[in-house]
């Protein structure tokens, strides 16, 4: 089959969706010629691209983006992360969260429940060295997802069996250019670093296809081993409040179903995957079975139960809208944030609820004025509403 249409028949057998398809596009080659193909395959499409900031051309490279999507006639939104004067942390990983909110935030507002982005097998490649350099088990070195769902949008990875250099051949083909990002030749950032390992690597035979079929191989087995962390999750993990309560019986299951179930618990909290060092993740799994106060990737766990921790929680939000990536509430016009200590205070039945203060903390309120005047989750709803929309399991699309 043609270079051309075996690309084409790819993104239509991997992209099982009716109605609008979104597509994130940065104007690189990747996503371009996702764009492209999506179109070529027939699909009802919108556009949008994350302007980062980060470089003064951003704005300008957007604008191309939005250019081209007006002459094939798909309609195009810019989402703009507003990120202040300095980014805290790990920058790459910070932009990355950033995107998929505003990514995620956009298809909801477009009611759009399906949306496609432009990784490679490429990518697969290096993310599988980096889960090397990470000492990762084998969801770590599984690779890329192909599709997952964050908030009621499912994103998709429909060119995970196509070449960075394939598309870029396609896209010259057809007489389409794109943009090149000088981010991606910094060797400063972790994926670049892999992406240049990855190139050594080609005389000893270790190629991007190479890898990638590894991780496919690795992600089988991770099947196997989702099915009795499955299980196990159902006799020893409830979900409540928004938090995971996990019981010690789960300790009695090879070591790896409970690293894999703690793991899947973090994301379940955070509503989206996150790459953890094997030394981190072992060690916050120590600390849950030995009942020890521990914090990971932006969650702690305290006496059986692992929740999100205050200081990483997402920004106030209006109610109607999701906060924290996963909450809703539901009621008269108001200002969602967690609820708190102080917040816990004025509510005079939390107590009645057996959960946790810690666990409640952490939950959404609605506060007008600096007064909290809902606590949905603490027995004082007053009017309001609130519920975790999210899918309700650990183990959901990615299995």
């Amino acid at each position: 089959m043609p270079v051309a249409d075996r690309l084409i028949d790819l993104v239509q057998q991997r992209l099982p969706v009716t109605g609008t398809l979104g597509v994130a596009v940065s104007g690189g080659g990747d996503s371009t010629a996702l764009l492209h193909l999506a179109k070529a395959a027939g699909f009802q499409l919108e556009a949008v691209t994350v302007d980062h900031r980060l470089r003064p051309e951003s704005a300008a490279e957007a604008e191309l983006v939005a250019q081209d999507c007006a002459r094939m006639g798909i309609p195009h939104a810019v989402q703009v992360w507003d990120h202040g004067p300095v980014v805290p942390g790990n920058l790459m990983d910070a932009a990355r969260q950033a995107r998929m909110a505003l990514i995620g935030a956009w298809a909801r507002d477009r009611g759009i429940g399906h949306v496609a982005l432009g990784h490679t097998r490429d990518d697969q490649a290096e993310t599988v060295l980096m889960g090397l350099a990470r000492q990762a088990g084998i969801a770590g070195l599984s690779g890329m997802r192909p599709r997952w769902e964050v908030g009621g949008i499912t994103f998709h990875r429909p060119l995970l069996e196509a070449g960075r250099d394939d598309l870029r051949d396609w896209l010259r083909a057809q007489g389409i250019g794109w943009l090149d990002d000088p981010t991606n030749e910094d060797p400063r950032f972790t994926r670049i670093k892999a992406r240049k390992a990855l190139a050594a690597l080609a005389p000893l035979g270790i190629s991007a296809a190479g890898l990638a079929a590894v991780a496919g191989h690795l992600a089988s087995a991770q099947g196997a081993l989702t099915a009795q962390a499955r299980r196990a999750a159902g006799q020893h993990v409830a979900l409540i409040a928004g938090a995971v309560q996990i019981a010690t019986g789960l300790f009695a299951e090879p070591a790896e179903v409970q690293r894999l179930i703690v793991a899947r618990a973090i994301d379940w909290l955070r509503q989206e995957p996150c790459l953890l060092r094997a030394d981190d993740l072992r060690r916050f799994q120590h600390a849950v079975r030995e009942g020890r106060d521990a914090t990971l990737a932006g969650c702690r766990h305290r006496g059986g139960w692992v929740f999100r921790e205050a200081s990483a929680l997402g920004r106030d939000a209006v109610v109607g809208t999701l906060w924290d990536c996963r909450w809703r509430i539901e009621g008269p016009p108001g200002t969602v944030s967690a609820l708190g200590d102080a917040g816990l205070r004025a509510c005079p039945d939390w107590r009645t609820t057996a959960l946790p203060r810690q666990v409640l903390a952490v939950t959404p309120a609605v506060w007008r004025d600096g007064v909290v005047v809902s606590a949905p989750l603490a027995a004082w709803e007053n009017g309001w509403s609130a519920r975790v929309d999210a899918p309700d399991h650990l183990f959901g699309l990615s299995d």
